[in-house]
């Protein structure tokens, strides 16, 4: 016990004791991005079944330099949540063609990732001046107060199909704030498509989905000093039409006690109850033109793969 007492709680662990002890258990979905979920994701990229990255991988390929004649120039680029910023390049050289110098800053939860990105980007981008940011956006994005200039805000891949409505344009007006007049957003948004298309996205062939869903109550047994038994936790994956979202979950099969000895605290599980992990919203171009009019932002241009499976759009700060 006293050395549980010298180890700081992570400080997250208080949205940990919320979500486990409310009538609908959760936990919350950044907790996935410690190092090896950040990996195990990265795996997933580049699965048969998850179409998002290679979609919007062909909307860069084939757009890049048409949004960033869009954008405008000069601008610094911020990309929140970037991770290893793998998509990103395409479109930093298409800007570097239209400017002398391109900032770029990636900002994320993990210093992994972070890291990986720099090395790459600076050795296949010698031109751009890479500036990570760690940051939890919990906290708020102060962050952007302090890079100079006109700003181009990526907010890339289906992450803004994490949250919730409101939450969505909660998070898109706090941007917003922190935004002058001129600057843009590129959002990309995971489009509605047929349940069959959407489920394998979620839950591969191969069970890397399933691992990397797990992988956070791997992470809170070592940093919660907790005692989940992953084997008995299944990987759930549903599309609900009437919530335009897959929703992921954890199901416990069996009864079970589990023990979170840093925060002290017991949780009791029946056998097929369910942790809500993730959400993941998919769009109409309707619902994203007025998800970003009432987060102050006006819709300019949206580029689609050639299925419209999935869309990058590009909004410009609305001056009140």
């Amino acid at each position: 016990m006293i050395a549980h007492e010298t180890t700081p709680v992570p400080q997250y662990a208080e949205e940990v004791i919320l979500g486990l002890t409310s009538p609908h258990k959760t936990l919350p979905c950044k907790l996935f991005y410690d190092e090896i979920g950040s990996a195990l994701f990265e795996e997933i990229t580049r699965l048969p079944e998850y179409y998002p990255t290679r979609t919007e991988l062909e909307i860069l390929r084939k757009y890049s330099r048409e949004i960033a004649v869009s954008a405008g120039s000069p601008i610094s680029v911020v990309e929140l949540g970037a991770g290893t910023a793998t998509k990103t390049e395409m479109l930093l050289r298409a800007i570097s063609w239209r400017q002398m110098r391109v900032k770029f800053f990636p900002v994320d939860i993990s210093p992994s990732a972070l890291s990986e990105a720099g090395k790459r980007l600076r050795a296949e981008l010698p031109g751009a001046l890479v500036r990570p940011v760690i940051a939890d956006f919990s906290d708020g994005f102060h962050f952007l107060n302090g890079i100079s200039g006109r700003k181009l805000v990526l907010y890339l891949g289906s992450s803004i199909g994490n949250f919730e409505w409101n939450d969505a344009i909660a998070m898109l007006r706090k941007v917003r704030e922190q935004l002058s007049a001129g600057d843009a957003l590129l959002l990309g948004t995971d489009m509605v498509k047929p349940a069959e298309i959407l489920v394998p996205a979620y839950d591969d062939a191969q069970g890397v989905t399933a691992q990397f869903n797990k992988n956070i109550l791997v992470r809170l047994n070592r940093e919660l000093d907790a005692n989940f038994d992953v084997d008995s936790f299944r990987h759930i994956a549903e599309w609900s039409p009437a919530r335009s979202g897959m929703e992921i979950f954890l199901e416990s099969t069996r009864p079970q006690k589990v023990t979170l000895r840093m925060p002290r605290l017991t949780v009791q599980f029946r056998a097929g109850e369910r942790i809500h992990t993730e959400n993941s919203h998919k769009y109409t171009l309707e619902m994203v033109e007025r998800m970003l009019c009432v987060s102050g932002y006006n819709l300019e241009k949206t580029w689609f793969d050639s299925q419209k499976w999935f869309g990058l759009n590009l909004a410009r700060v609305r001056t009140e």
